[in-house]
């Protein structure tokens, strides 16, 4: 464990780079927070240096089981470490709902307990968005093209924050370059969004925000209204389109980019059943909301619907209406495919898409073999014959991903909050999603939540993030023996 601890203050110290953003945006716009990013990025580098210091007689090349308590520490103890400005800045501000804010940015959930973002300073709101940006391929996809040059392996980390049989796969000879090169894509992708946000209407910070906030399919925006704000249909357009290409796997994208063609997305399983999915449940439910009188024209209906279902689908979670006043199938669908629709590999939460398609083959195959019980018949994705091994992993997961709902929102019920509330929030959070129903619906936030709520929801964003087996195997008295 101390040789976990070890490694952990390298990258405590590595994260005091990422202040760097909020202190020069505070430089820009003299909004006297500059010295408060200074402080954290000392706090940062100085615990990191004391933790590695402490334990480098203990230093030695990770085993595979390390990387699980490795990157659950981690995220915890950046969230932590991340509060720090804005407990300097919003003095007001517990630390309870601090810690909320900051691990609902690394984990790209979205979720707020600020009111008044349109007012806070501009380095504190780039700073929510920043850890977005970070959190959006994850920081431990960023640390393992860095630490091998402390004398660190990489696949370890690679494989805990990126958990899933597609994922596993190297799409180069060496570790480190595939982290590079998926980093690579994210930042070309990143300038595309700001510079089409900043041609749709937006200004510079809000299209630099923004893009941030889009690529990590988080939801952060730096106005109360989000997107409303805008009531801008170009702007939609683009973040819809930058939306649908964060939901998709970008090892696809990467692919693309080194084959030059488009052909690679034809092939890919989980991208087709998404647009399909999204296609017609848009169509679907903007016909419904229509037909109940909510808007007076289809296409007024189908631009709301198509953006809001769009953005809650992918996990992103921006909004432009509160549709919490919808006829409640509106909300309840949307939600629903927030669990299922983003692929595996992009920077979106939930079961993910390729998951979905193992179950249904996995159903379909069930339903054959009652009636063929001699019948051979693998589950196939995509033409690949998927392993029986993995169809059993990914029931386990989905077992363990909706017992974790069930025991959350039975907490949350039990605190105090309503039933739609609480389970709302729950698949928010552990969707990395962000805006639920009731209390925490999308014309408020968290803010009204009790500490012991907040809590709970902070364990869920954690938990959805890691995709629960990287956490849950923590608890596992197998994972502590020698």
């Amino acid at each position: 464990m101390l040789s976990v601890i070890h490694v952990l203050g390298s990258m405590l110290m590595m994260f005091s780079v990422t202040y760097l953003l909020p202190a020069v945006t505070a430089i820009i716009y003299d909004d006297g927070q500059l010295v408060d990013f200074v402080v954290a990025a000392l706090v940062s580098f100085g615990v990191g240096a004391g933790i590695w210091a402490a334990t480098r007689s203990y230093k030695r090349e990770l085993r595979s089981r390390d990387g699980f308590l490795l990157v659950t520490l981690a995220w915890v103890l950046m969230s932590a470490i991340a509060t720090v400005p804005l407990l300097i800045a919003l003095p007001g501000l517990s630390f309870t709902d601090a810690f909320f804010e900051t691990m609902s940015g690394l984990s790209t959930t979205g979720a707020t307990v600020l009111v008044g973002l349109e007012h806070l300073p501009p380095s504190i709101n780039m700073w929510r968005a920043a850890l977005h940006w970070y959190g959006g391929m994850g920081i431990i996809v960023l640390v393992v093209a860095i630490l091998p040059l402390l004398g660190v392996g990489g696949m370890q980390l690679y494989k805990a924050e990126t958990p899933g049989p597609v994922k596993n796969e190297k799409l180069t000879p060496r570790i480190t370059e595939t982290a590079k090169a998926l980093w690579f894509i994210y930042v070309l992708i990143t300038a595309a969004c700001i510079v089409a946000l900043r041609v749709a209407g937006m200004n510079w910070y809000d299209a630099v925000f923004h893009g941030f906030s889009t690529l990590a399919l988080g939801g952060f925006s730096n106005y109360d209204a989000s997107i409303g704000h805008y009531d801008s249909l170009p702007i939609e357009v683009v973040l819809i389109v930058f939306m649908l290409i964060s939901a998709l796997n970008f090892s696809r994208h990467l692919v693309a980019w080194q084959r030059k063609s488009l052909r690679t997305y034809a092939s890919d399983s989980e991208a087709i059943a998404m647009l399909w999915l999204l296609g017609v449940a848009t169509l679907l439910v903007a016909a419904y909301v229509w037909a109940e009188g909510v808007y007076p024209d289809f296409f007024v209906a189908l631009r709301h619907v198509a953006f809001n279902l769009v953005a809650v689908a992918t996990t992103c979670g921006y909004v432009t209406q509160d549709f919490a006043m919808w006829p409640l199938f509106a909300p309840l669908a949307m939600l629903m495919l927030s669990c299922y629709v983003c692929n595996t590999g992009s920077t979106g939460g939930g079961i993910k898409m390729f998951r979905t398609l193992v179950l249904f083959r996995q159903a379909g195959r069930e339903l054959l073999m009652l009636v063929h019980p001699q019948a051979v018949r693998p589950v196939r994705i995509g033409g690949h014959v998927v392993k029986n091994q993995i169809v059993f992993a990914v029931l386990a997961f989905v077992v363990l991903y909706f017992g974790a709902v069930l025991v959350l929102t039975f907490a949350l019920v039990a605190s105090g909050l309503d039933f739609v509330s609480a389970v709302s929030a729950v698949i928010a959070c552990i969707n990395n999603m962000g805006p639920g129903l009731g209390v925490v619906g999308p014309a408020s936030n968290y803010d009204g939540l009790t500490d012991f709520q907040t809590w709970v929801c902070s364990l869920a964003m954690l938990l959805g993030r890691l995709e629960i087996f990287s956490v849950l195997v923590l608890f596992t008295p197998a994972y502590w023996r020698k």
